[in-house]
């Protein structure tokens, strides 16, 4: 269990970098604190010794504002130390999550994008954010209590048996049922329940992102958040996991906890009563005084370890948790450069027997899918929903890897080509577009940031984009979803395209760009596709069968396969799929609402 944590903070120290050194610093002024805040209790007890002898010529007792002041120095001392401690404590704890939050992104931005279809912003957020500042509470504070309480209870065992070791004892013996106490709360098997309880938060976080972006789809159809039912099931099950941990773990060890933590000087006592009638036979009442005035001082120190030790492991557990967080993000699956990457020959596109299951799945999404799409030609993917072309679509810029098979990018495998290289060769275009808050101009420019502010205009202007521009109060610099600035979807549909324009890639991939488009949008969005589409290599995804009658190829996808495969003259007439699907068309787009007379 030890080593266990002690690889817990060297993982999190290994974050800090240079300034791990800090740490360590501040670590050590922290124990030289603890001991400096504990010669006052001593400097108090020589006071009362020297009183007792004196009684009652009390004006004897000489050294006693000499005790005083040196029990003010050490106190004020011991706080500037411990201050120092905390100030070096503190800048390695921010700068060790600036840099879990660094590399946890830069992790991230190198995932490959299907990972956040799974995993959402959300979530993330939660594990990312949330748990690096968890480990701040462990890094400022925490670790710093639990050297310095480490070195405090090294003095107090030196101190419990110096005068009177059964009064020691009896002090010690208020710690250990105290950290047998908290032990039972965070050791073992109720550990477990902690992490439990944990990753129940972070499941009511992603919950909770998915309603609030939500909300306006509950407004319209005047629903209430039980309709929400992985939102209500996430609620119920975090304050099942808090009930279940805080009552059921807590309640009674927490309890002997305290008790034993704030009453040190309950379990003195009896000691005292039961050593009084031998000291006073004895012969050295006024000694045994003395030492009960030194253990009954002294258990005040006891009670304060006590405390810092009990948040101390409320910190490390934390930060365990944390920490189990923070690497689902760092071990998040990352896109495999090559390490002899090639260069595309041209811009076809080539599937050679792909098959891909999505992790978790027990079918493939894609099963031994062979096709080719030469240069400059465009390629239709149809078929019924759920039977594969989106993720045939996603595989080409390396939103996912293939399970087996390759898919090749001008001749070359895409896990040979620099992912760089390959992101400029492709561009794309989803039916659920989303636009940066910030300005058109940027969001446009998201594309290529090097490009100009007329070359901007110029994709603008290509992807149909006037009449946004004109009736917006700042043209291409008004910002997104600030002061009531917001644009239909087929609008923000063609923001999109003139991005995909600007960058200029010779292949192009479409998923459904018309799809939540009305019909004057959709007009525009097809002028547009004209201009971004010409003399590239296209695929598109669409449903809407007259936008792929002119395509070059049709690929007809169900269940993960390739069904039928060629023109739309061909496929219309073929007796399969295809020709099926195209009747249905037209009997959707020919239908229409007539009205039926009284007594019809």
């Amino acid at each position: 269990m030890k080593q266990k944590k002690q690889s817990e903070i060297g993982t999190l120290l290994g974050y800090a970098g240079k300034y791990k050194r800090l740490t360590f610093l501040g670590l050590f002024l922290s124990a030289a604190a603890m001991i400096m805040n504990m010669i006052p209790f001593i400097c108090i007890w020589l006071a009362v010794r020297d009183l007792i002898k004196a009684a009652p010529n009390w004006s004897e007792a000489e050294n006693i504002g000499t005790y005083g002041w040196m029990a003010f120095a050490f106190s004020f001392g011991g706080i500037i130390v411990y201050f120092c401690a905390l100030m070096c404590t503190h800048l390695a704890a921010f700068r060790t999550a600036s840099n879990i939050r660094k590399q946890g992104v830069a992790r991230l931005m190198k995932t490959p994008l299907g990972f956040f279809d799974s995993n959402g912003s959300g979530l993330l957020r939660n594990r990312l954010d949330g748990g690096a500042a968890e480990t701040e509470t462990l890094l400022a504070h925490n670790l710093a209590d639990i050297v310095g309480t480490a070195a405090m209870f090294i003095g107090m065992l030196v101190l419990m048996f110096v005068f009177d070791w059964r009064m020691g004892a009896a002090c010690l013996l208020a710690a250990v049922i105290s950290v047998a106490a908290m032990f039972t709360m965070m050791g073992g098997k109720n550990a477990k329940l902690m992490m439990e309880y944990q990753q129940a938060q972070d499941l009511m976080s992603k919950a909770g992102t998915e309603y609030v972006r939500g909300i306006p789809v509950v407004k319209v159809f005047q629903q209430t958040v039980y309709s929400f039912k992985a939102f209500k099931a996430a609620i119920e099950n975090y304050s099942n996991e808090a009930e279940k941990y805080t009552v059921g773990v807590c309640r009674v060890p927490q309890s002997v906890n305290l008790t034993c933590t704030e009453g040190v000087f309950v379990f003195l006592v009896p000691a005292v009563l039961m050593l009084a009638p031998s000291a006073l036979s004895d012969g050295n009442f006024a000694d045994f005084i003395t030492n009960f005035a030194f253990y009954a001082v002294f258990s005040a120190i006891v009670s304060t370890a006590l405390a810092r030790i009990m948040f101390a492991s409320s910190g490390m557990m934390l930060a365990k948790t944390a920490l189990a967080r923070i690497d689902t993000v760092m071990n998040a699956p990352t896109l495999e450069a090559a390490e002899d990457p090639q260069s595309p020959k041209h811009n076809g596109v080539e599937f050679k027997d792909v098959t891909f299951t999505y992790e978790g799945a027990e079918l493939p999404a894609l099963d031994h899918v062979s096709f080719k799409v030469l240069p400059g030609q465009t390629a239709a993917l149809v078929g019924p929903s759920g039977g594969g072309k989106t993720t045939a679509a996603s595989l080409i810029p390396r939103f996912w890897d293939v399970t087996s098979g390759s898919v090749e990018v001008g001749g070359v495998s895409v896990k040979n080509i620099d992912p760089h290289v390959l992101m400029d060769k492709v561009a794309f275009v989803f039916q659920n577009t989303r636009l940066f808050k910030t300005s058109i101009l940027e969001n446009v420019r998201a594309a290529r940031p090097d490009a100009s502010r007329e070359e901007a205009l110029a994709a603008l202007h290509a992807a149909q984009c006037d009449d946004i521009i004109e009736k917006l109060p700042k043209g291409i610099d008004t910002l997104i979803g600030s002061e009531g600035t917001y644009l239909s979807g087929g609008e923000q549909q063609r923001v999109a395209l003139a991005r995909a324009i600007l960058k200029n890639a010779p292949i192009i991939v479409l998923d459904e760009a018309t799809a939540f488009a009305d019909p004057e949008n959709e007009a525009l969005i097809q002028k547009a596709l004209k201009t971004l589409t010409e003399g590239r290599t296209v695929i598109m995804i669409a449903h809407r069968l007259s936008t792929v009658v002119g395509a070059d190829k049709i690929i007809v996808l169900d269940n993960g396969r390739i069904t039928e495969e060629g023109t739309h003259a061909e496929l219309a007439s073929g007796g399969g799929l295809y020709e099926r699907m195209w009747k249905e068309y037209n009997q959707a787009i020919n239908w229409k609402i007539s009205s039926v007379k009284e007594g019809a």
